[in-house]
């Protein structure tokens, strides 16, 4: 016992005191959200985030309970959520059928090792073992499925900084795709290669096995250009160019692209305009405008990740872009998926759990993600879940749907299948 009781402490002070990160606070929010969200009173997402749902479901569970409603979780509060109310993360060996608070708030850190957010839900199951041997495996203790206190210790550690010839150690902002590019290999093999799947979500520090053959690629020696033009100044706008397009291309911030020339992202561009590149552009040569073929690809490629429907994702994009990568609403929408901005760094710090790239690929990701998100929000309804895409999942709720959305919903139907 005394040894549960010590991973317990040090696991606990922790999870109060230390900054967002590995083992942070939010898992204990997220504990809290779903034994909240048990007792009918929470509907938001478990993502760990006190906010004004949480701290308004908490104090109704107060008040209904005769406890001090001032949102504040203390023993008897836990008490009274029952079976998912304790106990704290750490003081009990935990394994598959075990339920509680502290299971909650292992499956919330074992998001980033490929747990669904769906199934953070207190109930140690098959799907929690898998994402806990995932984890024992990269800090490199014996991947039996059980935490104990060796696995307490090391989520206060977090994942181990050692390499070695064959692995990789993610670093911030890497996903599967950059990292493959990196050492020449296939991402999906990647994922493979490490019990994960594209849909996984990487976490600084994580250390992932390379596939058979990963080299990386020599470097140019100084001085020389190879294929890549080193700086450059102006651009020459193409047909079928955009913000997005351009920027990525020179690998530049299209915000910063558009604000060097006195434009904003709703500016319309023309073949032939001059545009001025911030400093430190810099891209492959003969780089051309993504196809509608390239985008088709790019969203059945993150369906298939995602667990998407690839046509709804397709007849969504469709309706929403017509596969265009530089379209921004008056309202600020933005690429094929026509994401704000702010649901965009929404969806990359909840859902995928780190920056997208700021291009057609990222916007695409990103917004078949936020696509998934909103069919788990409505058990899996299609009709809801594009009501919620289009005017918000608690609209949706709290009010119903509006007309412009009934009609928006229909579109989207109708063009199942056929783009």
């Amino acid at each position: 016992m005394r040894r549960f009781l010590a991973a317990a402490a040090a696991l606990t002070a922790t999870l109060v005191l230390a900054p967002p990160g590995f083992a942070s606070s939010s898992a204990s929010i997220a504990a809290l959200q779903v034994s909240l969200r048990a007792h009918g009173l929470y509907t938001g997402p478990v993502d760990g985030v006190p906010g004004p749902l949480t701290r308004g479901a908490i104090v109704s569970f107060q008040r209904a309970h005769g406890l001090r409603s001032d949102g504040r979780v203390d023993r008897r509060t836990r008490r009274a959520l029952g079976a998912l109310g304790g106990p704290l993360l750490g003081q009990r060996e935990l394994g598959v059928g075990a339920v509680g608070w502290d299971v909650s708030a292992l499956e919330f850190q074992l998001v980033r090792f490929g747990l669904p957010r769906a199934s953070v839900d207190g109930r140690f199951a098959a799907a929690t073992a898998a994402a806990l041997t995932r984890f024992q495996s990269s800090v490199g203790l014996t991947a039996d499925g059980i935490a104990g206190p060796r696995t307490y210790r090391a989520l206060v550690r977090g994942p181990s900084s050692g390499t070695s010839a064959r692995r990789h150690v993610v670093r911030a902002g890497e996903g599967f795709y950059a990292i493959a590019a990196r050492y020449r290999v296939d991402p999906v093999r990647l994922a493979r290669a490490n019990g994960l799947t594209l849909a996984s979500v990487l976490v600084p520090g994580q250390r992932l096995a390379l596939p058979a053959g990963a080299r990386v690629a020599a470097a140019a020696p100084a001085g020389t250009r190879s294929s890549a033009i080193a700086t450059a100044v102006r651009h020459v706008v193409r047909p079928g160019e955009g913000f997005f397009t351009i920027a990525a291309r020179w690998r530049v911030s299209p915000w910063d692209l558009a604000r060097v020339n006195g434009l904003t992202l709703s500016s319309v561009l023309v073949p032939r305009q001059t545009l001025r590149l911030p400093a430190g552009a810099h891209a492959v040569a003969g780089a051309l405008p993504a196809s509608r073929e390239s985008v088709r690809a790019a969203i059945d490629r993150w369906a298939s990740a995602y667990g998407v429907d690839a046509k709804l994702a397709r007849a969504l994009a469709w309706m929403e872009s017509g596969f265009q990568t530089d379209v921004v609403s008056g309202v600020g929408a933005i690429g094929v998926m026509q994401l704000l901005p702010e649901t965009w760094e929404w969806v990359d710090a909840m859902l995928v759990g780190h920056p997208t790239p700021r291009t057609y690929e990222g916007n695409v990701q990103a917004g078949v993600r936020y696509l998934r998100w909103q069919l788990d929000q409505f058990g899996g309804d299609v009709r809801l879940a594009l009501a919620g895409w289009y005017q918000g999942a608690r609209a949706v709720r709290e009010i119903g749907l509006y007309d412009d959305t009934k009609q928006f919903v229909k579109v989207v139907q109708l063009l199942y299948g056929t783009v």
